[in-house]
């Protein structure tokens, strides 16, 4: 049971936890307070106390820690988006690297040398290609930006963003200039914005009023022209039910020439509300890695499950002799079989249907695979794992965007035979404490 508490504490930080908060003690029990870094010496206001540890916000830093910056952005530590800002770079990669390590060798039980340095962004800022917008008007008065963290309270954020691109940016500008127009702006509670590598964007409008007709009408004759996209869209409710209202509704990314040898340049496309790495340039960094870890030589069957857009899916169809990709979302489903037409591939095949069935049904058929893929969602692939085994894979990469659910997940691969050969964390999401990661196991 939570119990709420007005008390003062000063706590000194000793080091910084998975969930992006700083650690220090108050009589030996454990206290976690974001926006801090180590050295820090705080006055803390508890506002959460559990039977293992406190939470507390800071009212006061009585000594500042050396490492600490100055925050580019003017709502950082109000906005729920960034964790880390306060910390230079280099510093934030170490630390997503360390913390990474000890959850995977607590768990797993291997060596340190088998986790290896994180891969480190080129653009610890401008980098996120997809961004939803909140929006909430008051008295009049539009606010656009972001939740306030742990709330519904949406913080304005005037000057844009500063971890999304450039196009982005300029995109949301434009927008806050154009919006005070809107015919119903209390009912528009989200904007998402999505951009390619080449241009191209598409927004989305979600909207909850009864003036469906209207807000049609204004988004067809304000939105061509005066912002700067390709697509227009508007969602009421569910995903099934947005509604293009101008141009195209897919943007495109790339990957080049030579990513690894007698690799040929290859462009994929999503639809709006369609899933895709938020960090172009990380994801391709990550493809590289599956594709060298991988060591296809043309003649193996690769099973890819929580396959999306084919993302995966389609490099390795390069190199080797078949692909079967797996995921629940239709329309994922559709991009990656738009996306395997377009580039010519003729040893895709792409089934809707959920990952565990979907290997359930194969190795009841009998079928085995030489390499499976897995890239699943935050909550990790248990039912998918447990399962795995039966289709007999020589190689596992397991590509997540959470340490803790990777390491339950690997313990049961291991369990069934599986070692841990490497693992690789990947900045994917800096000024976060949140980290994409690939590790490859080989059948014992």
């Amino acid at each position: 049971m939570v119990r709420e508490h007005k008390r003062e504490e000063v706590v000194t930080i000793d080091t910084l936890a998975f969930g992006g908060a700083g650690l220090g003690r108050v009589d030996g029990k454990v206290c976690f307070v974001p926006f801090t870094a180590v050295g820090d010496m705080v006055r803390v206001r508890v506002v959460t106390e559990k039977k293992s540890y406190l939470e507390g916000e800071v009212l006061e830093y009585l000594t500042a820690s050396p490492e600490r910056i100055a925050p580019p952005c003017p709502v950082f530590g109000i906005c729920g988006g960034c964790s880390w800002q306060h910390l230079p770079y280099e510093l934030q990669a170490k630390i997503k690297g360390d913390i990474f390590a000890e959850t995977i060798m607590r768990a797993t039980r291997i060596e340190r040398t088998r986790i290896l340095p994180i891969l480190a962004a080129a653009n610890p800022y401008g980098y996120r290609s997809r961004v939803q917008f909140k929006l909430r008007s008051v008295s009049g008065k539009l606010l656009m930006g972001f939740f306030r963290k742990g709330t519904h309270q949406v913080v304005d954020i005037p000057g844009g963003c500063a971890i999304a691109n450039e196009q982005i940016n300029n995109i949301f500008l434009q927008l806050r200039l154009l919006l005070h127009t809107f015919p119903d702006p209390e009912k528009i509670p989200q904007i998402d914005v999505a951009t390619g590598d080449a241009g191209d964007a598409v927004v989305l409008f979600h909207y909850i009023g009864d003036r469906q007709k209207e807000v049609s009408a204004w988004l067809a004759r304000e939105i061509p022209g005066r912002i700067p996209v390709t697509g227009v869209f508007l969602q009421r409710g569910r995903k099934v039910t947005v509604n293009k209202i101008w141009g195209s509704e897919r943007v495109s990314y790339s990957f080049p020439q030579n990513l690894v040898p007698d690799f040929p340049e290859m462009a994929l496309t999503f639809r709006v509300g369609g899933f895709s790495q938020v960090n172009f340039q990380q994801n391709t960094a990550l493809i590289e890695t599956a594709l060298r870890w991988a060591g296809l030589t043309g003649t193996e069957r690769v099973l890819d499950l929580f396959c999306g857009n084919g993302n995966f899916s389609l490099p390795l169809a390069r190199h080797c002799a078949e692909v079967a990709g797996y995921e629940d979302y239709a329309f994922s489903i559709e991009d990656a079989v738009t996306n395997s037409l377009r580039n010519n591939l003729s040893n895709t095949s792409f089934f809707c249907k959920d990952s565990a069935m979907g290997v359930h049904d194969l190795a009841r058929r009998g079928e085995s695979f030489d390499l499976v893929l897995l890239d699943p969602p935050r909550t990790g692939a248990l039912e998918t794992v447990r399962v795995i085994p039966q289709v007999k894979p020589e190689k596992i990469i397991y590509v997540s965007c959470d340490p803790p659910t990777l390491a339950r997940d690997l313990v049961l691969l291991q369990k069934s035979g599986y070692v841990i050969v490497k693992s690789c964390p990947v900045d994917m999401f800096p000024q976060t404490y949140h980290v994409e990661s690939i590790t490859i196991l080989q059948k014992n």
